[in-house]
């Protein structure tokens, strides 16, 4: 096999997850009008969970051997429980100016943590192009507020988000030592959606008056920013480091306006399109390797994120 196949492979999918990821927000965005914070979790993680479910019985997919569930369970009440209610609801207490400098340090903290818990290393670069892209996400979140204000409670829900979202990331490291990444994804969102259940009420009330098109578009949130891209995003975490996947999300701003402007008709100004080329500037940073490193790609760290 081509030596470099697997590292196209990973970046192939971590590609489909940041499309997938910045496509989320222009569905959230209809969902949320009609569905409460945590109805639409619970309601996009059952679709995921079903749709995952599927794939995992066509597949003949076995459960995951019991040393990927401490990971699994982790990245199941953080990431796909706690981080989803809390950045539902957070964002509908803060502007999205406040959002993007809060929410955005996740990518950050999963560079520390990794290299705290997951002995990832450090490079420069990395660290230069998250600040670059840091500063990009900033931007354009600024660029793009309205005149809404910010809360207390906001602004601490959009934390607690970044930091479910980067302890997640953590620990579904080392669980893919062991499993696929189908099947800490699958057991992932299931956990997720158990996490979420006291919400059913809601859903089931909001789901009775909600319009169709909301419905569909969570039924599209969980099908493919969550089944899809939060597969792809394991395959690829499985063969790279903690810090540089988190780094790779930092391209999500940047689609989002492109998005934005193709499906909403909603045209970006300069600082707008300013923002969006630094997100990608510094994620093509964060990516790059020194000659030095010959290329070589960073070894697979066993047990981590």
């Amino acid at each position: 096999m081509n030596p470099r196949r697997p590292g196209v492979l990973a970046a192939a999918a971590a590609t489909v997850t940041v499309v997938l990821w910045a496509s989320a927000f222009v569905s959230i965005r209809s969902a949320g009008a009609a569905y409460s914070p945590g109805a639409l979790a619970l309601g996009r993680l059952l679709a995921g969970t079903l749709a995952l479910g599927l794939i995992c019985l066509v597949r003949g997919e076995r459960p995951p051997p019991r040393a990927a569930w401490p990971g699994i369970l982790t990245s199941g009440v953080l990431w796909f429980g706690v981080y989803m209610v809390a950045l539902n609801w957070g964002e509908q207490q803060v502007d999205a100016g406040t959002a993007a400098l809060v929410v955005n340090i996740g990518p950050i903290l999963i560079a520390l943590l990794g290299a705290r818990l997951l002995g990832d290393a450090l490079p420069p670069r990395l660290l230069a192009g998250m600040a670059v892209s840091f500063a990009g996400a900033v931007t354009v979140g600024l660029s793009m507020s309205g005149e809404g204000g910010s809360s207390v409670l906001g602004v601490a829900l959009c934390l607690l988000a970044a930091v479910a979202y980067a302890g997640g990331v953590v620990a579904q490291k080392p669980a893919l030592a062991s499993a696929s990444a189908l099947q800490v994804t699958t057991y992932g969102c299931l956990v997720g959606a158990v996490l979420c259940l006291p919400f059913a009420g809601q859903l089931a009330g909001e789901a009775a008056r909600a319009p169709v098109s909301a419905t569909l578009n969570m039924v599209y949130l969980g099908v493919f920013p969550t089944a899809l891209a939060f597969t792809t995003w394991a395959y690829a975490l499985a063969r790279t480091t903690a810090g540089r996947m988190g780094a790779t999300t930092y391209a999500v701003p940047a689609l989002v306006v492109l998005m934005s402007w193709l499906a909403l008709d909603e045209v970006p100004g300069a600082l707008t399109l300013a923002g969006g080329a630094l997100c990608l500037a510094g994620v093509a940073v964060s990516r790059s390797r020194t000659a030095a490193a010959g290329g070589r790609r960073p070894a697979k760290v066993t047990g981590s994120a």
